[in-house]
């Protein structure tokens, strides 16, 4: 009988300390309550440019190729003409890019950009980068998007 007990209070205290090590993940772990920061307007890493995006017909879609408008202003809140911009971006929890190459094509006067070739094609968490090259200098933006 003696045996017995020895076994319960073992196999306790195991799982008390699986417990205590679950707890400590837990509490030490990066948490975000209310997910990735999902603003469509904010500054560039290195604060040059305040950019801001749409969708050109109003809403993200999902599936289907899209273009989106970008704009531009300096930190002053000037519009930012002749900008050369490249766009990548990707699913970060799914390790992978985008399915298109998306493209700045136009530019349609105060400070705003035709990005053309835009494609999400599964539900989840987007992110979309701008590397952007102006007088002011180069900066860079990356947008999450949550379908």
């Amino acid at each position: 009988m003696a045996s017995i007990w020895r076994y319960i209070l073992a196999g306790l205290g195991l799982a008390a300390l699986l417990v205590g090590i679950l707890a400590v993940v837990y509490l030490t772990a990066p948490h975000s309550a209310s997910g990735p920061d999902t603003s469509r307007s904010k500054k560039t890493a290195n604060g040059l440019f305040v950019a801001s995006f749409e969708p050109e017909r109003g809403v993200i879609r999902q599936g289907e190729l899209q273009s989106w408008l970008l704009t531009l202003k300096t930190a002053a809140g000037s519009p930012v003409e002749g900008a050369a911009i490249t766009v990548s971006g990707g699913m970060p929890q799914h390790n992978h890019g985008l399915p298109t190459s998306p493209q700045a094509t136009d530019y349609l006067g105060e400070g705003r950009y035709r990005i053309d070739g835009v494609k999400f094609t599964m539900s989840g968490w987007w992110q979309m980068r701008f590397a952007i090259s102006a007088a002011a200098g180069s900066d860079s933006v990356v947008f999450n998007i949550v379908l």
